[in-house]
């Protein structure tokens, strides 16, 4: 009797240990803690690629500094100008019309570029068109490089896993608003209409252009071309997984190695899919209720860069919620709407930014 009561503590014993160890170790795997008797998820591992952190994020920017003057074009001038963000100098191309000022400042435009491989990319090349459209209308235009492009400190980080070029932009909204005139010895006075602020974005800077938007107030209007303004799900769909994989440089899988990629946050979350919270938490799509202005969408229907479906879609949900959108495609066009359908479509964003910016 007592070796059947000795073996029976034994056995006790032994489930007692291995109940701990297992409850100990399902604690650390799955982030448990216990609250009384009930074991509860802690709170969800925050990332600053939310959207939410993201607008809990200041942006002041910072006074331009013009660092080169590269003289007068038609009927505005052009300057290398500099700025702040998170502690990063950031280059970028700078107009400023010739034209009288109006009453309460120039009316300006964030203009943001697509993807140029960094080691390549230089501040007044690329874009001279796009640029010209708007800065010969009596804009203010700032083209910022992004960090870790050109001269601009930092390091290249992405702009669909990281938050960093996202607040490059909203930065230099903040310190486009503080531009003082450059043709003016010791001018103290903001010459731009800090009311009348658009954003203009290509391809990746598409995608910054809605990000952006959902995060500040202080855009009036969005123009997009050849977007990639998709979920996450659907980018993943129809563009990445259709995508032959590039061939990179030492240089730049140096880079990919030292940055988030979608490799690492496909391990860490699991594939892309509209039904999963994180995915969502990052993707502007899910944040359109509160989307700072009016939207124009451009896409050539033979783009085979970015699919124009994404395009497509971003229209549908802006309509389907009553939001101000238009959506515009060019049969034929390639990734840049190039000629003859870049005169249309440049003429289209005009008309669109002076309806909502004078």
């Amino acid at each position: 009797m007592k070796h059947r009561i000795f073996i029976i503590l034994i056995f006790i014993a032994f489930i007692s240990i291995f109940t701990f160890i297992a409850l100990n170790n399902i604690s650390k795997n799955t982030n448990l803690k216990k609250l009384g008797e009930a074991i509860i998820p802690e709170k969800e591992e925050k990332n600053p690629l939310m959207i939410d952190e993201m607008r809990a994020k200041s942006y002041a920017g910072s006074d331009l500094t013009i660092e080169q003057e590269l003289g007068l074009s038609s009927n505005y001038k052009k300057y290398i100008a500099s700025y702040k963000s998170d502690g990063l100098k950031i280059y970028g191309l700078l107009t400023v019309p010739q034209e009288a000022k109006p009453g309460k400042g120039y009316p300006a435009i964030i203009f943001n570029h697509g993807y140029i491989p960094p080691e390549q990319y230089k501040t007044i090349e690329k874009y001279a068109d796009y640029v010209d459209g708007f800065a010969s209308n009596g804009y203010v235009v700032f083209k910022p490089d992004y960090r870790g492009h050109g001269d601009s400190e930092g390091k290249p980080e992405g702009g669909y896993f990281s938050p960093a070029y996202t607040s490059d932009v909203l930065n230099a909204l903040a310190s486009i608003k503080k531009l003082k005139d450059p043709s003016v010895v010791s001018s103290q006075l903001s010459i731009v209409d800090p009311n009348k602020i658009g954003m203009w974005g290509h391809s990746l800077g598409g995608h910054l252009t809605l990000r952006a938007m959902v995060i500040s107030k202080d855009i009036r209007a969005g123009v997009i071309w050849g977007g990639v303004v998709g979920t996450y799900q659907e980018i993943f769909n129809e563009w990445w997984s259709k995508r032959v994989g590039p061939t990179f440089t030492p240089s730049q899988r140096e880079r990919q190695a030292n940055r988030p990629t979608r490799q690492s946050f496909i391990e860490k979350f699991g594939e892309p899919a509209d039904s999963n919270e994180f995915w969502k938490s990052i993707s502007p799509n899910f944040y359109l209720e509160s989307i700072s202005g009016p939207v124009q969408l451009h896409h050539g229907t033979s783009d085979e860069t970015v699919p124009y479906v994404l395009s497509e879609k971003l229209y549908n949900r802006l309509k389907a919620i009553d939001k101000e959108v238009e959506y515009y495609t060019y049969e034929g066009a390639d990734h840049n709407i190039s000629s003859p359908a870049f005169e249309l479509a440049i003429e289209r964003s005009i008309e669109f930014f002076d309806k909502y910016l004078k």
